[in-house]
C-alpha cells in the first residue's frame, strides 16, 4: 500500500541519514526530502517532482522547531501517532499543500 510504502521508504531514508544533515532521495516516481537534527529529531516529506525542494525543507523546519517544543525529548524515541499527540501537523500540511488549477 501507499502507506507502507511512505512508513517504509522513511525509516531506511532517516536511518541512513547523519545527524546534523539533509537530503533528498528519489524513490520510484517521488522525491523523498529528509531533515536529521542535531538532537537526532527527523522529519521526511515525500513529493513529487514537482513541488520545490526549499519548500519541503521550510516545512521540516518548521515542524521540527514546534514537534521539539511541544512534545518532550524523552517520548522521542518509543512514540507513535497513537502515544503523541500533535496536532499542529494537519495545519502545517495544509498550509504547505500546492493548489492545483
Amino acid at each position: 500500500s501507499v502507506q507502507e510504502f511512505m512508513t517504509f521508504t522513511s525509516q531506511l531514508i532517516a536511518e541512513r541519514s547523519a545527524l546534523g544533515s539533509r537530503a533528498s532521495v528519489k524513490e520510484q516516481e517521488y522525491l523523498c526530502h529528509v531533515y536529521v537534527r542535531s538532537d537526532g529529531l527527523t522529519g521526511v516529506v515525500i513529493a513529487d517532482n514537482e513541488y520545490p525542494q526549499r519548500v519541503c525543507f521550510t516545512l521540516l523546519d518548521k515542524v521540527l522547531d514546534e514537534f521539539s517544543r511541544q512534545v518532550s525529548k524523552m517520548d522521542w524515541p518509543s512514540g507513535s501517532p497513537a502515544t503523541i499527540s500533535y496536532s499542529a501537523l494537519d495545519g502545517y500540511l495544509s498550509k504547505y499543500q500546492v493548489q492545483t488549477p
